[in-house]
């Protein structure tokens, strides 16, 4: 089993931590150590390892995205020509493309070798509710 896909369902934006599933995935394939890369199947989300301790760190994560992309409903964002889905469609894509759709965590003595206080997150960009795909796959 060196590949999964976790979907996460959303409720908005917001960070949404998966972190034990990455760890039971890791786990079930048997495997002391190797390299585990998480993909997300999606342009308007992305992926990040942060803190996990203090939900203020989140709180505080969405306040600067919001302020540094704001919806294209902003009048300074009248410059967005990609309005297809509504006005957090284009920011979605540019909050992504400032992230990250891809990483690669090492496993050790079939352990993520994260630090103390990091976990795994879906970082999801757009207003409504979505289900998102985020590939697992596990290589040694």
């Amino acid at each position: 089993m060196p590949q999964t896909i976790l979907t996460l369902p959303t409720r908005g934006q917001g960070l949404y931590e998966f972190t034990d599933q990455a760890e039971a995935f890791v786990s079930a394939s048997g495997r002391e150590e190797g390299l585990l890369t998480i993909f997300v199947r999606h342009t308007s989300c992305s992926l990040l390892i942060q803190e996990n301790a203090d939900p203020d760190v989140r709180t505080d994560l969405l306040a600067f995205f919001h302020r540094l992309v704001p919806p294209t409903s902003d009048p300074e964002m009248g410059w967005i020509v990609h309005r297809a889905e509504g006005p957090d469609d284009m920011p979605a894509h540019i909050k992504a493309a400032l992230t990250q759709v891809s990483i690669g965590i090492p496993v050790a003595r079939g352990r993520l070798m994260l630090g103390t206080w990091q976990g795994l997150y879906l970082f999801e960009h757009r207003d409504r509710p979505h289900r998102r795909e985020i590939v697992l796959h596990f290589s040694t």
